[in-house]
């Protein structure tokens, strides 16, 4: 079933003047009717995702209920979709849902701002899509199709002006090079918008300036043998977001918290935001990407595939998540990223049989650097209350990490007679994780109070004093009563698989019923680490999903009508928790965890129609109903203990619902017009587990606490279409009704803060076609 929102109107190719037409997709590998395909799909064109302004991965949410983006405090984006998410910052966090271009892996969320540009399509499969995919798509996988060189001379330009002073300008060229070769270069500039401002002075923020670009060229020598190559990357060197604060409740002594309790809380404005002066939230990220794809027909049933791929990502960051004007906590991110791949694989028909086998290989190198600075939080005096220090007001963390993964695969389609298929997939995987890092003090004052500490306590067990140099690595092995460097390894394997059968009476009805399982590979987190405890891994998780769905065409192919139910088993759940140190100075800190286990169950559902011509309409909903099973005691963002058995996952409202639609109309032979709407609606859902409106603090419990408030988004878009088709110009309004929303609430240090979502946008847009 493919998900709401257009799924079965937006294709690549050109659609029927009535009706529902076919969309053709990729999502096991092979093309085939996205009708035939027994998965849970939303496929939207390239067309309709720059009509309704999807130029982000984030803004799937207005075409994929299930979907939810979550911004971070610290720039590296969190998706989830159908409840299974995975909410760590660091770099090197691999996503349970899956990004690709092209069939090629962006192994890491921050790599993917750039994988919208010059689309065909987009496909997005849901639940664990770990045979065909691999690990890390346990919620599922998002393939993004660029568009084609074609045959012929094509060219397109695309610009926009949006409120804030918001500029966007792009465009393709495509054709032959010679007989065998054709070639596409696209690009996309995003420049200015400043869309927030400071609450207490005259300042603004939030000025894009991302520039995008991709060299596609398409090698034909044989009719047996083609090659694809991509060459992509981005520069990004845009504001960040600035924090909303919605309350204060201390990390450490409250007697040293005056400035923050006098600091005024952010209007409930989507525009309203503070950041500290001079320390303006700011990008400059590289991501540049090769891949080499190469087809043989070994004969006309059977395909010899190799994809090739190496991608490298740098960042430098300055990163103020605390919602104030002070220095409560400010950092700067340095990194970079390389990665490696390699896939072979035979894929074919063998009478009834469809099949695909292979391997891959991966490998991947992260290093990130954090330069963390809050002289005014009263984290910085924690040793002074402790009796063991002097106050410290800077420190820096780093963490190294290579990643190995090997992979075989399997899967089959066994057509049963006339009516019948079998599916079967499965996939054996090896990683290995190697990991160094640590918390390391920046001048001598943490490593003097954690030096005095760790004397004290080895004093008391007969064992001599140690020495901590300027810039050293402060975080505590209790094992040895020593400080330094933390060096760890993880080694996994599983066996992803997948059984399904479906019914096909004829060509406009397909049931289905598939259980599949998947796997997320364990992970270490980058933190503010006083205890090595708090930089052991989480080992892999696990999802266990059975689902049914059907899939209807009606009424002479004007209506579509799509649904699933489904049910997750999930084991050892990966999530951000707590654990006391060794010896408890700090109180409960920020680490990995695992959670034994929980449940997801829900529904989704959805109605495309094409009553007239010109006429479209989509409506689409889904519902989930997370769960933590058993017991699970852990710490709450301001360090109560609880049991969070029963609970609900973070991130996962239990409704969401997409409506659009588009009337297209002709005022003359070569002049039609446009109107179109769209409409997103998530329920409220919390940031934290429990209970998120439960804070120590009665004016910030409030405000909702850690809580994001259900919301409703509507967009209008209106346009002339001229010369057949080559000329469009459209105007749009998003967030219609400047509706109050936030996507993330969290607890920095000494402020509670919300990342509010924009406000209401409006704008013009022109299309040239040649």
């Amino acid at each position: 079933m493919q998900s709401p929102a257009i799924a079965q109107t937006a294709s690549a190719e050109p659609q029927a003047e009535s009706g529902i037409g076919d969309i053709i997709v990729t999502a096991q590998k092979r093309e085939q009717a996205l009708n035939d395909v027994p998965l849970s799909i939303t496929a939207a064109s390239g067309e309709k995702l720059q009509d309704q302004g999807i130029t982000d991965v984030a803004d799937l949410g207005k075409i994929v209920p299930g979907f939810n983006y979550t911004e971070s405090a610290f720039a590296t984006p969190v998706y989830t979709l159908r409840g299974i998410g995975f909410y760590d910052t660091s770099l090197a966090a691999k996503p349970t849902v899956s990004i690709y271009q092209d069939q090629v892996a962006i192994p890491f969320s921050i790599m993917t701002r750039g994988a919208t540009l010059d689309l065909e399509r987009v496909e997005v499969l849901k639940g664990p899509q770990g045979t065909l995919f691999g690990s890390n798509a346990t919620g599922g996988a998002i393939n993004y199709i660029a568009a084609k060189p074609t045959t012929t001379f094509k060219a397109g330009l695309d610009a926009s002006i949006a409120r804030f002073g918001e500029v966007t300008a792009g465009g393709f060229v495509s054709g032959p090079i010679s007989d065998t070769i054709t070639a596409r270069v696209a690009v996309r500039t995003e420049q200015g918008g400043a869309w927030q401002r400071s609450y207490t002075r005259d300042e603004k923020l939030g000025d894009r300036n991302f520039t995008t670009g991709r060299l596609l060229v398409d090698f034909e020598p044989s009719d047996a043998l083609r090659f694809e190559l991509n060459l992509n990357g981005f520069i990004d060197k845009s504001d960040g977001q600035a924090a909303q604060l919605i309350g204060v409740v201390p990390l450490g002594n409250p007697a040293r918290a005056g400035e923050f309790y006098s600091y005024p809380i952010a209007p409930h404005n989507n525009r309203a935001a503070d950041w500290t002066p001079g320390q303006d939230p700011k990008r400059d990220d590289w991501y540049y990407q090769a891949s080499l794809r190469g087809d043989l027909d070994l004969n006309d049933d059977i395909t010899l595939t190799s994809i090739t791929s190496w991608s490298k990502y740098d960042i430098d960051a300055d990163i103020d998540p605390d919602g104030v004007a002070l220095q409560g906590y400010f950092y700067n991110t340095t990194g970079r990223i390389t990665a490696l791949s390699q896939e072979l694989r035979l894929g074919g028909k063998t009478g009834d049989l469809s099949w695909i086998i292979g391997g891959n290989y991966s490998r991947e190198k992260t290093y990130q650097h954090d330069e963390a600075a809050y002289p005014d939080s009263t984290s910085a005096y924690q040793l002074v209350d402790a009796g063991v220090g002097v106050p410290f007001f800077r420190y820096y963390q780093y963490a190294q990490q290579k990643f190995v993964n090997k992979a075989v695969f399997a899967n089959l389609d066994y057509d049963i007679g006339d009516f019948f298929t079998l599916h079967g997939g499965i996939r054996y995987t090896k990683t290995n994780i190697d990991f160094a890092g640590c918390t390391a003090d920046r001048g001598n004052a943490l490593g003097v109070g954690i030096e005095n500490l760790l004397n004290f306590i080895r004093g008391g067990a007969g064992l001599g004093p140690i020495d901590i140099q300027p810039d050293a690595c402060v975080t505590i092995d209790a094992s040895t009563l020593t400080a330094g460097e933390v060096r760890r390894s993880l080694d996994e394997d599983n066996v992803s698989w997948r059984a399904g059968l479906d019914f096909k009476p004829n060509r406009d009805i397909l049931l289905y019923a598939s259980v599949s399982k998947g796997y997320k590979s364990g992970s270490f987190p980058l933190l503010s680490a006083s205890d090595a405890n708090q930089f052991n891994p989480v080992t892999q998780e696990s999802v266990t999903a059975y689902e049914l769905g059907a899939k209807l065409t009606l009424l002479d192919r004007t209506a579509q009508i799509n649904g699933a139910v489904f049910y997750y088993d999930y084991s050892d759940k990966q999530l951000k928790g707590r654990v006391v140190a060794n010896p408890d100075i700090f109180g409960p800190l920020e680490a990995l965890v695992n959670v034994p286990k929980s449940r997801v169950q829900g529904a989704e559902i959805q109605l495309d129609l094409a009553p007239t011509d010109g006429l479209r309409f989509s409506i689409g909903g889904t519902y989930l109903n997370t769960k933590i099973k058993g017991s699970f005691v852990n710490y709450d963002s301001y360090g109560n203990q609880a049991d969070f058995g029963g609970s609900a996952f973070p991130y996962t409202p239990k409704y969401q619902i997409v409506i659009d639609g588009q009337y297209d109309w002709a005022l003359s032979d070569d002049v039609g017009a446009f109107i179109g709407a769209n409409m997103s609606f998530q329920s409220d859902t919390k940031a934290v587990l429990g209970d998120a409106r439960q804070t120590p603090s009665p004016a910030l419990t409030a405000e909702g606490g850690l809580t994001i408030a259900d919301y409703t988004l509507i967009d209008l878009r209106a346009g002339l279409n001229l010369d057949n088709k080559r000329y469009k110009i459209s105007a749009f309004v998003r967030n219609l009704t400047n509706e109050y929303y936030w996507s993330n609430a969290t607890r920095i240090t000494d402020t509670t803060v919300r990342f509010a979502g924009r406000p209401r946008t409006f704008g013009l847009s022109l299309s040239v076609r040649l």
